[in-house]
């Protein structure tokens, strides 16, 4: 897909594309194209800039995951921005699908996460634990909404993060017995056929790094709109 057909947002400061999974964010060791410099390439040509361009990466998803990715056109607004983010002034709503209906029809969840780097994956550190995991543990909250279930029987949760832990959504679904679909890390039975999971960067709040106005940005999902049909 052309980056420009991904576009959501556009201003002098700010860029936003609706991330398709697959996608890197930001190149890493495999050397494949990223989303970043995607962005380079779209905005040099566009506008016909010389020389480098700039791109600031204001926050991640993860490869198999889609949905909004903002990225800063400017220093100024990209350090705007990640005072924003470290401050939890960035607010993100996900759209999740797992086939096991949670035990709440909405509920704050609250877990300690420890991340193994080697094997990439996080995990829940009970209370009574007393071990290295433990005293490396950070806390991950995050709210959750069952919002529409399928006729094949998946269900539509809604999930906004207060911290932004590693796999923290992945991990605390799969924690209460909802593991996201596809996610054969966290204990989905099967991949799904594109190698994605069911995990998509729905909406991001924010007030704008520079006019101070605010700005919402949604990001349409057809896989999702297919299995649930429209949804606000």
């Amino acid at each position: 897909m052309n980056i420009a057909d991904q576009i959501l947002y556009e201003d002098n400061h700010l860029i936003a594309v609706n991330k398709q999974p697959g996608q890197l964010v930001q190149g890493d060791k495999t050397g494949d194209t990223c989303i970043a410099d995607d962005i380079k390439l779209y905005l040099k040509q566009r506008y016909n800039k010389p020389g480098n361009v700039f791109c600031g990466v204001v926050h991640r998803l993860d490869r198999p995951v889609s949905g909004v990715v903002v990225f800063a056109k400017t220093s100024k607004a990209l350090s705007r921005m990640n005072e924003m983010v470290k401050n939890r002034q960035l607010q993100k709503t996900y759209w999740a699908v797992v086939r096991n209906r949670p035990p709440h029809e909405a509920e704050c969840l609250s877990h300690w996460l420890w991340r193994d780097e080697k094997a990439n994956k996080s995990y829940v550190v009970e209370s009574d634990t007393n071990s290295r995991r433990k005293q490396e543990a950070k806390l991950a909250e995050l709210d959750y909404r069952l919002i529409a279930t399928s006729e094949g029987g998946y269900n539509l949760l809604e999930v906004s993060l207060h911290t932004g832990r590693h796999h923290q959504i992945r991990c605390q679904l799969a924690h209460i017995g909802c593991p996201i679909k596809g996610d054969l890390k966290y204990g989905a039975p099967r991949s799904n056929p594109d190698g994605s999971i069911s995990l998509h960067a729905r909406r991001v709040a924010f007030e704008h790094p520079v006019s101070h106005l605010p700005i919402v940005i949604t990001a349409p999902n057809a896989t999702f709109e297919a299995m649930f049909g429209a949804i606000n």
